[in-house]
């Protein structure tokens, strides 16, 4: 399959190892010109390497978008509409309006859309899914993660819409609910007129989880944890890891008591997950199917950020109902 990678920045040249590796035919768009020869040094023939995508739409079978978010809309538009399915990394769109725009364009064209919500395809995603699905922990009562440490802030989005959101859509996918309600603090220390410190309450129904996303922490941290009647499971994304907690209150002569069980540390073994998520897009393309990141689960994402902030900015809790 001919694929046209547009962007080859720092992510994008992930990107095009992953999908070299998967047979691929690999053409190269960006507007630097110190990245179009970083795209030819990593292996691209430097005929399938362009300044304007637009050059390259009637070469390719699909399109993979690793771009700022604000141009993800135009972009994504005039590639569905040139007939190519679409990957295009999280966040969806700009803003909801936007998304909903794309979402129009997917269902009038009849083309792939794959949304980059790349958890979805870790492994300790999959050892996750199992647990839950094996009641380890029983009926899950709440969850929290971090997506935070000390790094350089991204410039086009705010770090709930590129950090925290990985999340958002995660326990989504977790737990099999759609969010309902948003409750958020967010900061914007550095003065760039972008939030960099996020704390974030999300209710899928029943169930709540805290979400913390930010600039600042010493350190790097991927990690959640879900919370049951019966336990807890204790998720490291960056060690691959998760911890079984068998643990849980009791009572007995009208005393409540703490039972601690035993503690069960599994690595998560799986292939990588962005070479995953990539492979489940040319899978997608080629069958003219619907990825399991869709459209629909990038612009429900998109909103649950959009209800952050303006949770934050209003003081209280808001449904994504006002979101629409």
């Amino acid at each position: 399959m001919n694929v046209l990678l547009v962007g080859v920045g720092r992510w994008g040249e992930r990107h095009l190892r992953a999908l070299s590796e998967l047979g691929a035919t690999v053409w190269a768009c960006d507007v630097s010109p110190e990245r179009r020869a970083a795209a030819v040094e990593r292996g691209v023939d430097p005929s399938r390497v362009v300044a304007d995508f637009g050059a390259a739409l009637g070469h390719v079978d699909a399109v993979d978008i690793v771009t700022p978010a604000e141009t993800h809309l135009e972009m994504a538009t005039q590639c569905l509409s040139a007939g190519k399915g679409c990957f295009v990394e999280k966040p969806l769109t700009l803003t909801v309006a936007e998304g909903r725009r794309l979402a129009a364009a997917v269902a009038e064209t009849g083309r792939v859309l794959q949304v980059g919500h790349i958890f979805r395809f870790h492994p300790v995603t999959d050892l996750l899914s199992r647990c839950l699905a094996e009641s380890r922990v029983g009926p899950v009562r709440y969850a929290t993660a971090r997506f935070a440490g000390f790094k350089r802030p991204r410039t086009d989005v705010g770090v709930t819409q590129t950090d925290a959101i990985h999340f958002f859509d995660l326990f989504a996918h977790l737990l099999g609910r759609a969010p309902t309600a948003v409750t958020a603090t967010l900061r914007d220390y550095l003065g760039r007129g972008l939030d960099d410190l996020a704390f974030v309450t999300v209710e899928y129904g029943e169930v709540p989880a805290f979400v913390e996303a930010g600039y600042f922490v010493p350190g790097a941290h991927r990690d959640c944890l879900i919370v049951g009647e019966r336990g807890s499971l204790a998720a490291d994304f960056g060690r691959s890891v998760v911890t079984v907690f068998d643990q849980q209150h009791q009572r007995a002569g009208g005393q409540w008591a703490a039972r601690e069980g035993e503690q069960e540390e599994v690595k998560a073994a799986g292939e990588e997950p962005l070479r995953r998520e990539l492979e489940e897009f040319l899978d997608a393309v080629a069958g003219r199917r619907s990825p399991t990141v869709d459209v629909e689960a990038g612009l429900l994402a998109l909103r649950v950020v959009e209800a952050a902030q303006l949770s934050s900015r209003l003081g209280r809790r808001v449904t994504l109902d006002e979101i629409g």
